[in-house]
């Protein structure tokens, strides 16, 4: 009988992330998949990054995340989204070919060292004494192990919705995992419905992609690997936009009795950000028009993915509505669009180590979190991939911090808050933009990644240098000097003007000598913010005083009188492990955090009132 470490369950990008992670970290791991073939498979649009999900995505890199060199080995297109606003929310997006992209995950998993893969489902979790044992497959074979991640994304009783046409399925073509949800509901955790959609994929040779607008890439092409270079990327294509009239919206709106997300059928919540079509002419009955994004699914392939008409609508109504559309009038539907509902798990019933309160050595990542994206599943599974391989060797797990990163406030979020619908990340949720920028990610984890294992020697030391590179830099942009208007100027303070930049400066001193163009633009970044930027050092330090009074593990909220009933029953529900996790708790006021602060002193120092509140 095998015995493993860590076993995950599952292989979208959460299980990808943290079976990497757990093997990279000295632990032996396993990832058991229903099918290898489909792992690190894009399921719905072939794309990472965006606006916040770009800087998930270069944390993950920073930390030895396997998405970001993905996305350049495989990335026909990138943009740098939001470039008229400040470098905090620059977000890089990259179109993926498909195929490509889970080559690419696949044979890492592969290389691996530490990591076995099976082809098998799991049908029971080994549970001792409430903590994890091991797995059950459906052939009967049991696998002992120390500790489980599980990462089903959309599996759980998936159910999938197109019109009035209902099946079980976990994604399209592939089956859920029906017997496993069966024992995760035995084990009285708390679960609830989420849904999420898909477009149809179009041929592109039936587009007339002459009535659409061109979307070119950006140039000088962007790099999502801090390791990256643009010479990896395969050859660069065009997206186009088209956009829906009110046809359109006509259509959608005659056929929105026959839409599962309307009469009834589809109870799960959706994610607000993304929205199907249905949604969209409903909610902003206003607007006459929608822009559709045409993106191309890969270099071998005519596929395309047009982003901004999810939907769920009956065949014959998806073809009505996406013929109405100029550009789309001859257009061949490949694949229809569907709407799937799965189980999730309120991750208020989490550490922020991710693992499970009441289930020990029992991990969850992605989607079943509550999340939607592929890198928000991605950043939690590296999470849940650390700690698991920590927990396994007896180490100190680690808590991702909301002043240290976007995947720490995404987690912080989760378990303090959990997910009335699908959480998807944005920097409008950091309060600390400004030094939490995709440029300087690794600068603010690679180090730790390094200390936990998860990040390699040869990834360490190509930071170290880049350290020393951004150091050397920064002095000379100090030191530099030029004439600007008959005065003396030095760069760092012509750096702090609005609208300046790194690259101006060869016009201006000709005889300076630009460094690599990311390094100086870093620099420049930092010089241009860091009184803003000390600031937010202050206050992050200010911050961790009330992470210092942490709430005793056992206090009962609800002999708490003074607080609202809102308060207590939230709070009982997340279990915040100090002040600052509480004051994020819905319907925890300011008064309500100066009761339990009155509250920990007095249990400190009374033990009667202790037992009176805990």
């Amino acid at each position: 009988m095998n015995k493993y470490d860590v076993i995950v369950i599952g292989g979208g990008h959460a299980g990808t992330e943290a079976c990497l992670a757990s093997a990279r970290c000295g632990s032996k791991t396993l990832l058991v998949t229903q099918n290898f073939e489909t792992v690190g498979q894009m399921s719905c649009n072939p794309s990472i990054g965006g606006i916040g999900k770009g800087h998930l995505a270069k944390e993950v890199d920073a930390l030895g995340g396997v998405m970001a060199r993905a996305a350049d080995a495989a990335g026909i297109h990138f943009r740098i989204l939001n470039r008229k606003k400040g470098p905090a929310v620059w977000a890089t997006r990259s179109q993926a070919d498909r195929a490509l992209y889970k080559s690419f995950i696949q044979m890492q998993i592969k290389q691996q060292t530490n990591l076995d893969y099976v082809d098998g489902e799991v049908v029971d979790l080994i549970i001792e004494k409430d903590a994890i044992k091991g797995v059950q497959l459906k052939n009967n074979e049991i696998i002992k192990c120390k500790n489980i991640i599980l990462t089903a994304g959309t599996f759980l009783s998936g159910v999938i919705h197109v019109g009035n046409k209902s099946f079980s399925a976990g994604r399209l073509g592939e089956d859920a995992s029906n017997k496993l949800a069966d024992r995760m509901r035995d084990l009285d955790l708390m679960m609830g419905r989420l849904k999420t959609g898909t477009p149809p994929r179009l041929d592109g040779r039936t587009i007339n992609f002459d009535d659409m607008i061109v979307q070119p890439g950006d140039e000088p092409r962007p790099v999502f690997s801090f390791m990256g270079k643009s010479s990896d990327h395969p050859d660069q294509v065009n997206c186009f936009i088209a956009r829906t009239n009110e046809e359109t919206h006509q259509l959608i709106r005659d056929s929105l009795k026959k839409s599962p997300l309307f009469n009834g059928v589809i109870t799960g919540k959706g994610p607000r950000y993304c929205p199907s079509i249905e949604d969209k002419v409903t909610r902003f009955s206003e607007k006459n028009s929608h822009q559709i994004f045409l993106e191309p699914e890969g270099l071998n392939t005519n596929l395309i993915y047009p982003n901004g008409i999810s939907t769920s609508l009956p065949e014959e109504d998806q073809e009505n509505f996406i013929r109405s559309i100029a550009g789309l009038e001859k257009v061949k539907i490949e694949k229809y669009g569907y709407a799937i509902e799965y189980d999730f798990f309120d991750p208020r019933g989490l550490t922020s180590f991710l693992e499970n309160k009441k289930v020990s050595g029992l991990f969850m990542a992605g989607q079943i979190n509550g999340t939607t994206g592929y890198e928000e599943a991605a950043s939690q599974g590296i999470v849940a991939g650390i700690n698991a391989s920590l927990k396994a060797q007896d180490k100190q797990k680690w808590t991702p911090l909301r002043e240290d990163s976007y995947i720490g406030v995404m987690i912080d979020d989760l378990i303090t808050q959990g997910a009335p619908e699908p959480y998807r990340m944005f920097t409008s949720r950091a309060e600390h933009r400004l030094f939490l920028r995709e440029d300087n990610a690794d600068q603010r984890l690679t180090k730790l990644g390094w200390e936990l294992g998860s990040v390699n020697k040869e990834r360490y030391d190509f930071f170290q240098k880049k350290l020393d590179m951004i150091e050397d830099e920064t002095e000379k942009l100090r030191d530099l000097k030029f004439l600007q208007e008959g005065k003396q100027i030095y760069a760092s303070d012509y750096l702090k003007r609005p609208n300046t930049s790194y690259t101006d400066l060869s016009r201006l001193c000709p005889e300076y000598r630009l460094t690599d163009i990311s390094i100086g633009q870093n620099c420049a970044v930092n010089i241009k913010y860091e009184g803003y930027i000390a600031r937010q050092k202050v206050e992050i330090s200010r911050n961790k005083k009330d992470e210092e009074l942490s709430l005793p593990e056992k206090i009962n909220y609800e002999k708490i009188t003074a607080l609202s009933i809102e308060a207590r029953e939230n709070l009982s529900i997340a279990r915040p492990q100090n002040l600052r996790q509480a004051s994020r708790v819905p319907g925890v006021t300011p008064a309500a955090i100066s009761i339990l602060k009155v509250q920990i002193k007095a249990i400190k120092n009374n033990k009667e009132i202790a037992r009176d509140g805990a």
